[in-house]
């Protein structure tokens, strides 16, 4: 199977994947919504897909779902292709966005539905295991109480039961959170991954918001255009962003290019070779890579990027002066926009600032992006 651009590559010999998208195209009409995806999920992995609107990132749950079945590739779980396989024979739980609960149930009835279909797991009644599962998700008691008594967090977590009732080895989220507000999303993606791994069960997850992706996954497939532009773990994804749409799209970030003007040796053998590049007159040094700067030389073009909080005030290799556009206090830090060159750059810091700063970093701060020879 071919891999992805800026995919993790997968040993397969090491763990047999639990679903595996193999060159997966799904196109409307002329439109293409899912662009000749290949990924691997291993089993008892919190897998997220994260990009925005538009990006296929739900066309391609809906796909591992069977709701949708590919224009090209093929879907398998453990290794056996699933095509032509209906949704409620693929053994997954799904938790949509708006958590599709019934209103003529109550909690307890909604929880056990998918058991009208299929026995409890482990040999339990149907009652035991409806008060199993709203044990978990810390709903005890409620087995009684009307769905539209909750509140939009518990409702959630009651849909999250129904799908987990049956013991799917597979769940599926789509979006399940973006209907609540902010504070309360924080609490409950602590709690839906603490219970996907009391469970061990394989997890994939829909959602635009990076924060929320980088707090629960194991491993992070940034989409755009139908594709998955960087597969990987979180702090990888944070760090070591493997384009600019990546760099972009994931956290705050200063994206520069220019041209490089030096490659100065390394201090030390296992330290990196340095980078002068010209950035709007401006030469800023960065780290680009081991013995002979990865083929760098003077003239290539570098695209590179630096995290706000990375930036420092008075201090840096790497300096540049700028003015204070514009501050957020966001608690303990405070998001301050510089001027510099007609571009802005953020800055984190704890202290206010105001008028002209001087900002720096040093040359292991920065990630090289890309390299343009032409």
């Amino acid at each position: 199977m071919g891999s992805e651009p800026g995919a993790e590559e997968v040993d397969d010999t090491a763990t047999r994947p639990a679903v595996e998208l193999d060159g997966v195209t799904k196109r409307y009409g002329e439109a293409t919504a899912v662009d000749d995806v290949s990924l691997r999920v291993r089993e008892g992995e919190f897998f997220t897909l994260v990009g925005p609107s538009g990006c296929g990132k739900t066309t391609t749950l809906r796909l591992i779902a069977g709701f949708e079945e590919p224009s090209s590739g093929t879907v398998r779980f453990a290794g056996e292709s699933v095509a032509g396989v209906p949704p409620e024979d693929r053994d997954v739980g799904v938790v949509f966005q708006n958590y599709a609960l019934f209103p003529h149930m109550t909690v307890g009835e909604n929880v056990g539905y998918g058991l009208n279909f299929a026995d409890p797991p482990e040999g339990v009644t149907r009652d035991e295991r409806v008060d199993e599962l709203l044990e978990l998700v810390d709903l005890p008691g409620a087995a009684d109480r009307d769905p539209e008594s909750l509140s939009g967090g518990q409702q959630q977590r009651v849909a999250m039961a129904r799908a987990l009732a049956p013991g799917p080895d597979l769940l599926l989220l789509d979006e399940p959170m973006s209907a609540l507000d902010a504070q309360l999303r924080e609490r409950l993606r602590v709690q839906v991954r603490q219970i996907q791994s009391e469970l061990g069960i394989t997890t994939v997850y829909v959602t635009h918001d990076q924060e929320e992706a980088l707090a629960i996954s194991d491993r992070v497939a940034v989409m755009r255009d139908g594709r998955p532009e960087q597969v990987a773990p979180p702090r990888t994804v944070y760090r070591e962003p493997s384009s600019r749409f990546v760099a972009e799209f994931v956290g705050d970030n200063n994206v520069f290019a220019g041209r490089v003007t030096d490659l100065a040796p390394a201090e030390r053998d296992d330290a990196p070779r340095v980078a002068g590049v010209d950035v709007g007159g401006e030469t800023l040094r960065v780290a680009v890579g081991g013995e002979g700067g990865d083929g760098i030389a003077p003239g290539d073009r570098l695209t590179f990027s630096v995290r706000p909080e990375y930036l420092r005030i008075d201090e840096g290799e790497s300096r540049v002066r700028a003015a204070v556009a514009s501050a957020e206090f966001l608690g303990e830090t405070t998001r301050v926009t510089l001027g510099w060159g007609g571009r802005d750059l953020l800055v984190r810091t704890r202290d206010p600032l105001s008028g002209e700063v001087v900002v720096g970093f040093d040359p292991e701060d920065a990630h090289v992006i890309g390299v343009d020879r032409s």
